[in-house]
């Protein structure tokens, strides 16, 4: 692998250097150069490109298992560890799926406010009309979750509010503790 890297670069550095910060003899180098490339290392180069056609035809979902599956369905005679190696070594992985999680609780029995606001977002006096949002990100700890109300007249934000998982008291801690901040906004503040 090393005097395929070597081999790569051999005209924008000097082979000495290159085999110097490699840790291997140049010549080792030019005696592998000179050598013909053995039928394995044939087989997976050929097999690899295989691989990458699989890997494209699947939009990249497929990790090794599933490459392997399809080879052997081919009629390759190959290992599922050859193949995550080679997979491995050209960089090639399965796309992943987030992990999803619900951030609606309707079923809390709190009333629930209709819509009044009707995308009218000019707002006359402070304290009438709050717009308010939440987003989740994924941690090592669990998912956290952080959510801002805002004033509609003033634009002052409340206090963000952070909670470590879904907690069904969260809307409820969003509206007591953002009220303080809307309540001393200045009246004249412009919209």
């Amino acid at each position: 692998m090393r005097y395929r890297v070597i081999q790569e670069h051999d005209r924008r550095y000097p082979i000495r250097l290159m085999c110097r910060a490699l840790a291997v003899s140049p010549a080792g180098y030019y005696a592998w150069r000179g050598r013909p490339e053995s039928r394995r290392a044939a087989a997976n180069r050929t097999l690899l490109v295989t691989i990458r056609v699989l890997h494209q035809d699947s939009r990249q979902t497929y990790g090794s298992p599933s490459i392997w599956r399809a080879l052997r369905k081919q009629g390759h005679q190959v290992g599922e560890h050859r193949v995550a190696r080679l997979m491995r070594h050209d960089g090639l992985r399965a796309k992943t799926v987030k992990k999803w999680r619900a951030t609606t609780y309707s079923s809390h029995g709190l009333p629930v406010a209709a819509n009044t606001l009707d995308r009218q977002f000019r707002v006359p006096q402070p304290n009438r009309v709050w717009a308010g949002d939440i987003t989740y990100v994924w941690t090592l700890e669990g998912w956290l979750y952080l959510a801002v109300l805002l004033d509609l007249y003033s634009r002052v934000k409340g206090h963000p509010n952070v909670l470590s998982s879904g907690h069904r008291k969260f809307p409820t801690r969003i509206t007591s503790s953002s009220r303080r901040p809307f309540a001393r906004a200045p009246l004249s503040a412009s919209p």
